[in-house]
């Protein structure tokens, strides 16, 4: 019988809520893969998920504020 592998959830996973808009950023992995994944869900439910990997969870994190800080929280609105 073969289990799932268990989903690691970053504890640099957060929201952040800027020009009256509330994104959910959740970065994770699978427990024996060590590149993160990247979705951000936005105030309908709207999930954006990169299709990049990133080696480290901060790296994720960082690629979300800078298209926050390029494009404005309305990049992820729909």
């Amino acid at each position: 019988m073969s289990t799932e592998p268990e989903l690691i959830q970053s504890p640099l996973s957060q929201t952040i809520t800027r020009d009256g808009h509330t994104l959910r950023v959740d970065i994770y992995r699978l427990e024996e893969e060590t590149d993160w994944l990247l979705e951000v869900v936005n105030d309908d439910g709207t999930s954006h998920v990169w299709d990049d990997r990133f080696t480290t969870d901060q790296a994720a994190l960082d690629a979300v504020q800078e298209v926050i800080d390029e494009e404005s929280i309305s990049a992820f609105l729909d």
